[in-house]
C-alpha cells in the first residue's frame, strides 16, 4: 500500500495553506464516507500524497440562525441537520434530504460540505485499476465518455456535456431549491457561490487551494411548503435514479411564489424555472402539477438507456408539488 501524509489542519488558513502547498495532490477529509473507499477502491489518476484532516479544525459544525439567513458550518453532520429543530421548521425540505442520505451510520459521519463535494458515482470513472487495467475517461483526462456509448442507466439526462455522471447529492438538490449559497475559502480571502452554479460537467467550482466552509439560506417571513422526493432501486441505501425538490409560497389558495430542482438528472441540481412560473397564480393541483412536470423535463435529451429517468423525474415533480397542495 502506497503511503500517504496525514496532516491535521488546526484553522481554515492553515488547511487553505496546505492546499496552496499540494494543490491536487492533497485530498480533504471530514466524514470520510466518500474518500475512504476513493482510496480503497483506487481509481483516481493521480493517488494523493497528502490528506488534509479538517476534523481538528475547532468552530465549523453549527447551524446557526440570525433574523437574515441560517447558516450551517461545514463539518455540520447530516444528522444533526435532520434532527435540528429551526431546519425541520422552517427548511424542512433540507431536513429531509439529510435523512434520506445511506443509512444511520453514514449520516452521522457524514458533514454537509462533504455531501457537497463527493466524487460521482459513475461506475466506469470509479473502476479500479487493479482490475484489467484503467477505464480512461475524459473525467480523468484522457479519452471521452465511456457511458455515451456504453451502460448509461443512471447517467446524465440534461445538461450533459463531455462528461455525463450526474450529481449525487442530495443536499445539494434541497439547497438549490433553497436559493442557498456557498462560502468558500482561500489563502487570499472568501467567496461565494450559489448551489445550483457550484457544479460543472467535470468537476465543482472549488480551485485547488479552496475548502467549503458554510452553507448559507436565505430566511423568508411567510411559511412555505417543502418537499423532497428521491427514487431509489434500493431503499434506503441507494444514490437516486432521480429527485426533487419543492418549495411553494401560497396566499390563499395560489402559488405566488415556486421553486423546483431536479437531482440525479444533471452535472448539479437543476432549477425549472420554467415550471416554477408556471405555477405562479395559479392553484397547485393535479392539472398544474402535471404541466408543471412536463415543463420541468422538456430539456431532457436522456441517451440511448435512460429515458426512463425522464418519467421518473416528471413523476416526482407532480407528487411533490400535489404532497404541496394537501
Amino acid at each position: 500500500m502506497r503511503s500517504l501524509t496525514h496532516l491535521n489542519a488546526r484553522s481554515v488558513g492553515e488547511a487553505c495553506a496546505l492546499l496552496d502547498e499540494y494543490g491536487r495532490r492533497a485530498r480533504l477529509n471530514a466524514g470520510g464516507t466518500d474518500l475512504l473507499s476513493v482510496l480503497k477502491r483506487g481509481f483516481l489518476p493521480d493517488r494523493p500524497e497528502a490528506i488534509v484532516n479538517l476534523k481538528t479544525i475547532p468552530g465549523l459544525a453549527y447551524v446557526a440562525a440570525d433574523e437574515d439567513s441560517l447558516r450551517i458550518g461545514a463539518l455540520t453532520t447530516l444528522v444533526t441537520l435532520a434532527k435540528s429543530e429551526v431546519v425541520n421548521e422552517e427548511f424542512k425540505v433540507l431536513a429531509e434530504a439529510a435523512r434520506s442520505v445511506g443509512t444511520p451510520q453514514i449520516r452521522n459521519a457524514a458533514t454537509i460540505g462533504g455531501n457537497l463535494c463527493q466524487d460521482v458515482r459513475c461506475w466506469y470513472y470509479r473502476y479500479p485499476h487493479k482490475l484489467g487495467g484503467a477505464m480512461d475517461c475524459l473525467r480523468k483526462g484522457h479519452g471521452g465518455c465511456l457511458a455515451i456509448k456504453g451502460d448509461n442507466r443512471y447517467h446524465c439526462i440534461m445538461n450533459g456535456k463531455g462528461c455525463f455522471a450526474v450529481c449525487p447529492s442530495d443536499t445539494a438538490v434541497a439547497l438549490a431549491a433553497l436559493d442557498a449559497r456557498i462560502k468558500l475559502a482561500a489563502p487570499d480571502g472568501e467567496r461565494s457561490i450559489r448551489v445550483a452554479d457550484f457544479f460543472g460537467p467535470l468537476r465543482n467550482a472549488l480551485d485547488a487551494n479552496e475548502m467549503v466552509t458554510e452553507i448559507e439560506i436565505p430566511r423568508t417571513a411567510r411559511p412555505s411548503t417543502q418537499t423532497f422526493l428521491k427514487y431509489t432501486t434500493r431503499k434506503p441505501v441507494d444514490f437516486a435514479i432521480a429527485s426533487v425538490a419543492s418549495v411553494v409560497w401560497k396566499e390563499g389558495e395560489r402559488c405566488i411564489d415556486a421553486r423546483i430542482a431536479l437531482g440525479a438528472v444533471s452535472p448539479g441540481p437543476v432549477r425549472a424555472t420554467t415550471a416554477e412560473a408556471l405555477l405562479l397564480g395559479r392553484r397547485v393541483d393535479e392539472e398544474s402539477a402535471v404541466e408543471a412536470a412536463e415543463e420541468a423535463l422538456a430539456g431532457a435529451r436522456p441517451l440511448s438507456m435512460n429515458e426512463y429517468k425522464v418519467h421518473v423525474a416528471r413523476v416526482l415533480v407532480k407528487r411533490a408539488l400535489l404532497e404541496e397542495a394537501d
